[in-house]
Parts: C-alpha cells; sequence; structure tokens
C-alpha cells in the first residue's frame, strides 16, 4: 500500500469510527440521536479541514526558522495550537447545535477533547498493527 493511499485510509477511517462513537457519547449525555449526529458530523469535518490549514500554516513558519528540527516543544505547540484552534472554531457550532450555553459547550469541548487524546493514541497503534508503515530503505 502506497503511503498516500495509506494516509487516505487512516483518515477515512478514523473519521469515520470518531463520528461514530462522538454521536454515541453525546446520545448517551442525553443529547438527540440527530443533533448528536450533525455534531459529530460537523465536528470531523471542520477538523479535518482544521489540521490541513493549521499544518500547513505551522510549517511554513517552521521553515522560516533558524532549526527545522522537531522537538518535543515545537510538537507540543503544534499540538496546542491544533486543538485550541479546533476549540474556537467548534465552541459556537456545538452551543447552537445542541442549544447549550457557551460554557456548557466548553465542557462537552474538553471531554471530547481528552476523549480523542486517548482514542487518537489507541487508533493510530491499532492501525500501525493492521497496516504498518512501508520502511523507509533511506
Amino acid at each position: 500500500m502506497s503511503p498516500a493511499f495509506r494516509r487516505i485510509i487512516y483518515v477515512i477511517s478514523y473519521e469515520l469510527i470518531a463520528v461514530a462513537l462522538t454521536t454515541g457519547g453525546l446520545v448517551v449525555l442525553g443529547f438527540g440521536g440527530g443533533s448528536s449526529g450533525v455534531v459529530a458530523v460537523v465536528a470531523s469535518t471542520v477538523a479535518v479541514v482544521w489540521n490541513y490549514v493549521w499544518t500547513t500554516l505551522f510549517e511554513g513558519w517552521e521553515r522560516r526558522q533558524d532549526s527545522q528540527t522537531r522537538t518535543v516543544l515545537r510538537r507540543i505547540v503544534h499540538a496546542l495550537g491544533f486543538e485550541g484552534g479546533l476549540v474556537v472554531l467548534l465552541l459556537p457550532i456545538v452551543a447552537a447545535t445542541l442549544r447549550v450555553s457557551l460554557v456548557h459547550a466548553f465542557s462537552l469541548e474538553v471531554g471530547l477533547l481528552a476523549f480523542f487524546l486517548v482514542y487518537t493514541f489507541v487508533f493510530a497503534w491499532l492501525f500501525d498493527k493492521v497496516w504498518p508503515p512501508i520502511a523507509s530503505s533511506a
């Protein structure tokens, strides 16, 4: 499997499972299935688009730095910028769609961030077990 095709399979399967889990989680919390599904699909779409935009901006900034080494600090800044931007983008959408206050929407977003931290780690680990990355010959 080519690296590009593997990345496409990764993103599609990650997001489909994420939509199902997010919808189910919101339903368990007492929100209707329709509005929960809308939040999950919109959040997934926003996350994919924001990931592309944020990573493009970040890598552009990174190329202008003296050192382009991806240190732990640089990865932390990248992750915090992505997640912070995602919260800002999704907060009004979650509040409006679920008809809750911004404070309640923020608490839901914090819960989703905690969930996705674990989900992303587990998903990536399992994905690599099922479809190992192609080893570099260099």
